[in-house]
């Protein structure tokens, strides 16, 4: 599991690469909630372009911190460019709560003006 953060004014960007399964998801929660108090996070973004697997705990701490970031006021998005992943986010629900784009330069455009 990789994991890469960027602020960009108040949004983090997370980028995630290789599996996401248990373990990768508690250390990433534990990274972004640190990332979020030191930093005055109001908006995140996950890009999953490099992602490969994702399993339900990774949909449990996505789930997680559209929670913590929708009460601070901000918005949560997802990057997702390979079909395979597009099935996932849609298939687990997460598509009702968080949109999906397909560059983190269109997902920063929509997150910064809601």
């Amino acid at each position: 599991m990789q994991i890469a953060l960027k602020l960009n004014q108040r949004t983090l960007i997370v980028s995630l690469g290789g599996e996401l399964d248990h373990h990768g998801a508690e250390q990433i929660r534990t990274v972004i909630e640190r990332a979020i108090t030191e930093r005055d996070v109001k908006n995140l973004i996950f890009d999953f372009s490099n992602l490969s697997f994702m399993d339900s705990s990774g949909i449990g701490m996505i789930i997680g911190r559209y929670k913590l970031i929708h009460s601070l006021g901000g918005s949560v998005a997802l990057v997702c460019t390979s079909d395979r992943m597009k099935k996932l986010v849609t298939m687990s629900g997460l598509t009702r709560l968080i949109a999906v784009y397909q560059s983190v330069e269109q997902a920063l455009t929509e997150v910064k003006g809601a």
